[in-house]
């Protein structure tokens, strides 16, 4: 039986872990702290499950905005001056690849492969691990204070009507009908109907994890540190208490990946964009569909755990300490785009978070064989579509280590499009 560790215990991790258990491996997960703990990006994320998030964060033109991100450390995206010399080279690669609209139409057909049947995914997969209330399918919603500022995003919106996205418009009236407790400043909305979300992304994906581990799975409470590869072929995983003797490994450790693809051979241009989200606890109001407000470019979801906004780009590295303030932009928003919210919150009401997505420049993750040896496959790089995105890539995953033919084309994910 080939023995496959698998490093990390998100959602790329928990999903690959269930693929390759169906495919008849033995499955070692390998993480230093819980599934769905707070300290991953899996707990932390904007909960949606969105067939349209098929655009990448660089489009033609934002060059012209670099200095404005370094001026301003609170907004939408930032970038820290004490970073900047060090992510230079990333931010230039991040710039190239939204250059024409060419280049965003390819990464499009790229994305839209993973994303675009999201919601169905996660609630198979949910409903067999117990928890298929945790992934709701009621649409996902766009808000703009007027048809213009949508007609000022047409570019977005006409390159995901290429690949496949379906939306229904609504007026100010229909809208106010179906969000009546939104701001009425809000008077023109999108709806993609296809889309989803999930209640608790944490507890989620502990549910995968746990549903793994019930059907075979081993889990070790361990830092991965490299490899050990003999004549092309793997032999084990080193960890910080020794190694894992094993057949094949799969890299999905986030944002941390870089340093284990480069013990396999690929130098990879990883970086973490680092995301903020406020959560108003035992909210009474807020929106019935999730909706991203076009002045706010976060996620605003009702979930378990409360009223949710998620978002922010802040380009400062692994780590630095959070900057809170860009959490209390979104706790600001909420209270902006709800009246019926409370003016006045405890403190004890209000929870932030600070996590790290694993950022590719080019808004592709990495997922293929890895140059030193097939037996490594990477599965990171997600940026902001890991939630999304990963049961199709884990599938990915799963056929190219039981050499069944992909069921995508996979180059444009491959590492050595880096070179």
């Amino acid at each position: 039986m080939t023995h496959t560790v698998i490093i990390g215990a998100g959602i790329l991790g928990a999903c690959t872990a269930l693929e390759l258990l169906k495919a008849g491996h033995k499955v070692t997960i390998l993480d230093p702290g819980p599934p769905g703990g707070e300290q991953a990006a899996s707990y932390g994320n904007g909960c949606w499950l969105s067939p349209a998030s098929v655009i990448p964060p660089a489009l033609p033109g934002l060059w012209k905005k670099v200095p404005g991100f370094l001026a301003d450390p609170l907004g939408p995206l930032a970038i820290r001056w004490s970073y900047f010399p060090r992510v230079l080279p990333w931010l230039l690669r991040y710039l190239a690849s939204g250059w024409t609209e060419a280049r965003v139409h390819r990464t499009a057909i790229a994305l839209r492969a993973l994303v675009q049947d999201a919601p169905a995914l996660h609630a198979a997969l949910a409903e067999a691990a117990g928890v298929g209330h945790l992934i709701q399918r009621r649409g996902l919603m766009y808000i703009y204070p007027d048809r213009r500022d949508f007609e000022a995003e047409a570019l977005a919106w006409r390159l995901r009507r290429a690949v496949g996205v379906k939306w229904v418009e609504l007026s100010a009236e229909e809208l106010r009908q179906r969000e009546p407790e939104l701001d009425p400043r809000y008077r023109f909305a999108l709806v993609v109907e296809e889309g989803g979300h999930c209640l608790d992304p944490g507890a989620y994906v502990a549910a995968l994890v746990a549903l793994a581990e019930a059907e075979g799975a081993q889990r070790l409470a361990a830092r991965a540190t490299g490899f050990r590869i003999e004549a092309g072929r793997l032999r084990a995983v080193r960890t910080e208490g020794g190694e894992v003797a094993c057949d094949r490994a799969v890299i999905a450790a986030g944002a941390y990946s870089r340093p284990l693809a480069a013990a396999a051979g690929d130098d990879v241009p990883l970086e973490t964009e680092r995301g903020y989200h406020a959560v108003i606890q035992g909210a009474a109001t807020g929106p019935r569909t999730p909706m991203m407000p076009s002045d706010g470019k976060m996620s605003v979801t009702m979930t378990a755990g409360g009223l949710r906004c998620a978002g922010q780009v802040e380009i400062a590295g692994l780590e630095a300490a959070p900057n809170w303030q860009r959490a209390a932009i979104l706790r600001d928003h909420l209270l902006r785009s709800f009246p019926g919210l409370p003016r006045e919150l405890p403190a004890e009401r209000v929870r932030f978070w600070m996590g790290h997505r694993p950022s590719m420049p080019d808004g592709l993750p990495c997922l293929g064989p890895a140059r030193a040896t097939p037996d490594v496959v990477h599965a990171f790089g997600h940026g902001h579509v890991g939630l999304a995105a990963a049961p199709r890539s884990a599938q990915l995953v799963m056929q190219i280590l039981t050499g069944q033919a992909p069921a995508v084309e996979t180059k444009p994910y491959a590492a050595s499009r880096f070179g």
